[in-house]
């Protein structure tokens, strides 16, 4: 398997561990505010292999507690089961971030017992959800970007049901885990964070964290909302889900 990037201890992508942060390259999706765009792309090139990051791992023992698995979307590579698998063998807790797109894999890792916590992100309300994350729906969004800069769209279909089924796997499992949105101001709006509290109901914990500008950003010309805005969306989500919180604000 091939490791697009490592960061070799956070504090702040394991909660409540120290970890190192391994991101695989790849995804089926085109967010227009994506902080790893050159994961999407493959602009990035292979930093290492597995058997380089395992030699990484067997010398941080007592340094590091947990492994963070992120991307792109590591669901979408067919050795994730394996590589998790080893890096527990290894003594080492693991999380996975995902975007939720491919529940019969996040399955069998949870049947499995391959991880100890999942981070998986909220990208809208069902109705914005294709536009959001850069792919077509059938259902006619509102709204949608429309500037000449706009990334091109990813072709494929869009499947809210996908979405729908990893987020019951972790509210009804046992593994411990969030759900979280990167705030736009272009793309949400109040009514959203209604939709999308219906929408996850009973979980145990949400995050709203504002949108940052960076240079690999594919879409220049998008915003994080004001602070009190980003309260008032809590606010409403914290109906649904008590333990809402706005992060790194």
């Amino acid at each position: 398997m091939k490791i697009h990037g490592l960061q070799k201890m956070t504090l702040l992508d394991f909660p409540g561990r120290v970890a190192c942060t391994v991101f695989l390259g790849g995804c089926d999706f085109r967010c227009p505010y994506c902080h790893n765009f050159e994961l999407v792309t493959g602009e990035a090139k292979p930093l290492m292999d597995d058997e380089e990051l395992f030699a990484f791992l067997e010398k941080r023992h007592g340094l590091l507690d947990g492994v963070a698995i992120t991307g792109g979307e590591p669901c979408m590579n067919p050795g994730l089961p394996d590589l998790l698998r080893r890096i527990r063998e290894m003594g080492f807790m693991t999380k996975l971030d995902t975007n939720g797109y491919h529940p019969e894999v996040l399955e069998k890792i949870l049947e499995e017992g391959l991880v100890d916590y999942v981070a998986m992100d909220i990208k809208n309300s069902p109705e914005k959800y294709a536009e959001t994350v850069g792919l077509v729906s059938d259902i006619q969004n509102a709204g949608q970007l429309r500037e000449a800069n706009e990334p091109q769209r990813n072709g494929n279909r869009f499947d809210i049901g996908k979405i729908q089924a990893s987020i019951a796997l972790l509210i009804n499992g046992t593994v411990d885990y969030e759900f979280r949105t990167t705030v736009v101001k272009e793309l949400h709006e109040t009514s959203d964070f209604e939709k999308i509290g219906e929408m996850i109901r009973g979980a145990k914990r949400y995050f709203l964290q504002c949108l940052t500008d960076r240079d690999t950003v594919p879409y220049g010309n998008l915003h994080g909302p004001e602070p009190e805005e980003m309260e008032q969306f809590a606010e409403i989500a914290g109906c649904y889900v008590p333990e809402t919180q706005v992060r790194g604000m």
